[in-house]
């Protein structure tokens, strides 16, 4: 596909789901959601006044979101009952969230026009390869498929019967996983060719000081260095299939297995990325140790975390001081690609948060690709973060491209199992994957604490 052609391709896929999702919301009718309001009548030519629209109704929601919340607070101070205008609010805050997700996704499929690999010759080593495990796929016909996968990839056939998928499809896999996996999206992601991945990371401590052209120099110290080496794990899907939809000459089995399998990863790695155990997985940055001391003060390897002032709640008085106490706690060269994370849940709640003047300090992005900020910083919706409990570390602050980093092991395989639950054929897909803590400065965290 040339890039005229994937440009329509995107834009038309881009704006069909724009339309599909904006008529979801309730702003914009079926018929004007079809007709061509949405639709680019020429390459490259788009009517985007539906995705200001959107903005527009953005926009709206909120002022109407203040309104009602300013009389819940009222109402509270007056001794009244709130329990209608919590209600309301939760409505509009589901709203507010659906909006954004349309936004997020839209953004997300025009970003697709400038990532690599679109276009370019076409290696024929592989692209022979990529035919066979079609048949493979389809068929089960695996005469000379590991040959053309040493010939293509310099990979020898696994001893269980597996293959490596082709490169573009494993490509696919981990754009898609990207896109549905906040953690993905946001952290550091490298490939090895191995699993012996090892980090060098700098503890401080080098001796060092100001001296004139004849005093005596201290000795120098050594630099204090920690060896940092991935959680790996494996993670697996399973899709299954009719032999009849492998037959079916209009059924793309490959799309299908990267669609499930992106989907199924992509849970799976969430959870580990920001939860996991490092057993037989990633060690998540919740995982790891926390305490309230100060950078420098705190042991390496340790992330601070900043009480909300309550146990189990929000501070009774300014809770958004908090907050800001998160953000401070970062150091400055963090601050500049620094984001929240925290689940929908907890989004909701802080939606509600105002600062001494009375300014909300939650607020939409009302521009196209301008997203929408927390005390002026992006967010991130991550609902593998924990609920609001006592001790729970619910929300995240910081840049974590330096704090966290993801470890794709090269080359997802795939094992054909047409025996197992007869009459279905089922796809069993591994690929080896990691995660660790790098930078515990980078993240801070906000703790359900007094």
């Amino acid at each position: 596909m040339n890039k005229k052609s994937m440009f329509r391709a995107v834009i038309a896929l881009a704006v069909g789901l724009l339309a599909t999702a904006a008529h979801a919301v309730g702003f914009i009718t079926a018929d004007a959601a079809l007709a061509g309001g949405l639709v680019p009548m020429a390459l490259g030519e788009v009517d985007f006044g539906s995705l200001k629209e959107l903005l527009q109704k953005q926009g709206e929601t909120f002022e109407e979101f203040k309104k009602t919340n300013d009389a819940r607070l009222q109402a509270k101070a007056d001794g009244k009952s709130v329990e209608g205008f919590e209600a309301k609010l939760s409505k509009i805050s589901e709203e507010l969230s659906k909006i954004g997700d349309i936004k997020s996704e839209f953004d997300t499929l025009m970003k697709k026009l400038n990532r690599p690999g679109a276009t370019g010759d076409v290696d024929p080593a592989k692209a022979e390869h990529k035919a066979a495990f079609g048949k493979f796929i389809r068929k089960g016909a695996d005469d000379g498929l590991g040959e053309l996968q040493q010939r293509a990839y310099n990979i020898t056939t696994d001893a269980d019967g597996g293959y490596a998928v082709p490169e573009e499809l494993d490509r696919d896999i981990l754009e898609l996983m990207r896109d549905i996996s906040p953690m993905r999206e946001v952290s550091n992601v490298i490939v090895v060719g191995g699993s012996d991945y090892k980090k060098l990371a700098n503890k401080g401590g080098t001796t060092g000081g100001w001296v004139d052209e004849d005093d005596p120099r201290a000795a120098t110290d050594p630099s204090q260095l920690a060896i940092l080496t991935p959680f790996m794990g494996e993670v697996y899907a399973y899709p299954q299939a009719t032999q009849q939809m492998l037959d079916d000459v209009f059924f793309n089995a490959e799309q299908f297995i990267e669609g499930e399998c992106a989907q199924t990863f992509a849970e799976k790695e969430g959870a580990a990325f920001t939860t996991g155990d490092g057993l037989k997985k990633p060690k998540g940055f919740l995982a790891y140790a926390t305490a309230a001391t100060a950078d420098g003060a705190r042991a390496f390897g340790t992330l601070q975390h900043i009480v909300s002032g309550a146990a189990a709640d929000w501070a009774a008085a300014n809770p958004q001081d908090k907050l800001l106490d998160v953000v401070y706690a970062l150091k400055k060269g963090y601050r500049t690609n620094a984001r929240w994370m925290t689940s929908k849940t907890m989004l909701g709640e802080v939606r509600k948060l105002k600062d001494v003047d009375g300014n909300y300090i939650w607020r939409p992005g009302l521009e196209a690709g301008q997203p929408d900020t927390l005390l002026g910083y992006g967010i991130s919706e991550n609902e593998d973060m924990p609920a609001k409990a006592a001790n729970a570390l619910s929300i995240a602050f910081g840049d974590f491209k330096r704090g966290y980093t993801i470890v794709d092991r090269i080359g997802t395989r795939i094992l054909r199992d047409p025996y197992t639950n007869k009459p279905f054929v089922g796809f069993y897909v591994t690929k080896r994957v990691g995660g660790f803590l790098a930078d515990s400065n980078a993240i801070k965290l906000f703790k359900f604490s007094a």
